[in-house]
């Protein structure tokens, strides 16, 4: 439905290489660090720039020479770029006007976004009288309004709170879903992309490092950066792993690998973290660090002496 074909994007000092197609309906998760070229690669997308090689192709058209407002995409920006002087129903409706829809198609279609996202009563309001996540939610009714092909989100949550972040992201979640939206939607956090998308690709200093179900990316990283990336804590190299006895490496020790149960590898509780309804401990094992999260009621104090457990079937192998 979306796809760059060898998509090449330079910058002085910096260059982006892009294989990549998202399937009809499908929401796939751009992730990557600031400076990867996730946010590049949509705005190629969109028509918002144009690559130096390679061509964007949405169904089976070839977009690459086409300006935005003819391709069939939807944008929600990070910091929503809605209309000041309109209100939350005319910035919906936009779109609509601007794409020749009748008058009263378009009163349908924005009164039913409103309502799948509780914005009704607020579509008389202008955007400087909701708040952050009332403007997201204009936002992404009026990248939807016109039912666009595909539908890009860049950083659509980074402006929000980590409360509201968390509640609306499954609110999108549930639109999208509802809406059969092929959707693609750029993030730096793992955790958005784990739980939003059916499918994760993950970009590194303007390459594609690995791709995949969220699930299968997070249990299997392609090296030792990704692991890390995702919030691996355990990775060891191969002399750390031989140090606590593992054979290979460098190793990703996945969670569930460490158990605090009396094993034969001799460990020290070194630093403890509350995180409210878990407790994050670093452990010291044979001159290696380690990492071990679960329940308060499991956790050891700090400076407590142990004995722990490796589950090597927890221990995945993978690149430098």
């Amino acid at each position: 439905m979306l796809a760059w074909k060898n998509v090449a994007v330079r910058y002085s000092g910096f260059e982006l290489k892009l294989d990549l197609e998202v399937a009809r309906g499908e929401t796939l998760a751009l992730l990557g660090p600031s400076g990867s070229g996730k946010s590049s690669a949509l705005r190629v997308a969109a028509g918002l720039e144009r690559p130096a090689a390679g061509r964007v192709y949405i169904g089976d058209r070839d977009v690459t020479d086409l300006p935005p407002e003819r391709r069939g995409v939807g944008f929600v920006f990070q910091d929503y770029a809605l209309f000041p002087h309109l209100t939350v129903a005319q910035n919906v409706a936009f779109g609509l006007e601007e794409r020749g829809w009748n008058r009263a198609r378009a009163r349908e279609r924005v009164d039913e976004l409103l309502s799948k996202m509780g914005l009704a009563a607020h579509a008389r309001k202008r955007p400087e009288q909701l708040s952050g996540g009332e403007r997201q939610r204009v936002a992404l009714a009026r990248a939807l309004a016109p039912d666009p092909e595909v539908l890009l989100l860049d950083e659509p949550l980074g402006a929000l709170d980590l409360r509201l972040r968390e509640r609306l992201l499954l609110e999108l979640r549930r639109v999208l879903a509802g809406e059969g939206a092929t959707a693609v939607f750029v993030t730096h956090d793992q955790t958005e992309a784990f739980v939003l998308a059916q499918r994760v690709a993950i970009v590194k200093d303007g390459r594609l490092v690995q791709q995949g179900a969220p699930e299968a990316v997070f249990e299997r990283p392609a090296d030792a950066w990704t692991a890390r990336f995702l919030g691996h804590k355990n990775v060891l190299t191969p002399e750390e792993a031989a140090m606590l006895g593992l054979a290979g490496g460098p190793l990703v020790l996945l969670p569930g690998a460490l158990r605090l149960v009396a094993g034969e590898v001799e460990a020290r509780a070194v630093e403890r973290l509350f995180y409210g309804p878990r407790v994050g401990v670093w452990l010291e094992a044979r001159g290696v660090r380690l990492f071990w999260e679960g329940p308060a009621s499991e956790a050891p104090a700090e400076g407590a002496s142990l004995r722990l457990a490796i589950d090597p079937a927890r221990a995945v192998e993978v690149r430098p």
